[in-house]
């Protein structure tokens, strides 16, 4: 998959998702701040490439685990994006955190 149809997938498909696993997703609002890093202009294209993939292997239907299985769904999607965070955590800015942590708020507060 390229950058661009991954950056296309995950601009469609990540708000939905996301909130349909909030609760599931230990470390959501670093996974919601890796999205704000992915498509910050000064965020290196090397880093965004890493994120996009991660991201979009969040965000796809058919994965290695299939989310539908209770307990055990999420574990490869939260291997991929937590490595992925763990590359990249040097270019993550307290921008993207507070932003971050500002539309986890809103999602939350949506779902209730």
């Amino acid at each position: 998959m390229s950058q661009t149809s991954n950056e296309t997938r995950v601009t469609r498909d990540f708000w939905p998702k996301l909130k349909k696993s909030l609760a599931s997703v230990p470390f959501a609002e670093d996974v919601v701040a890796s999205y704000y890093c992915a498509f910050d202009p000064a965020t290196p294209l090397k880093v965004k490439g890493i994120l996009l993939g991660a991201l979009a292997y969040f965000i796809m239907p058919i994965d290695v685990i299939p989310d539908v299985l209770l307990g055990l769904g999420f574990t490869d999607d939260m291997a991929v994006l937590y490595t992925a965070i763990s590359l990249i955590r040097s270019h993550m800015t307290q921008a993207h955190r507070d932003k971050a942590k500002e539309k986890r708020e809103k999602l939350k507060a949506e779902t209730v």
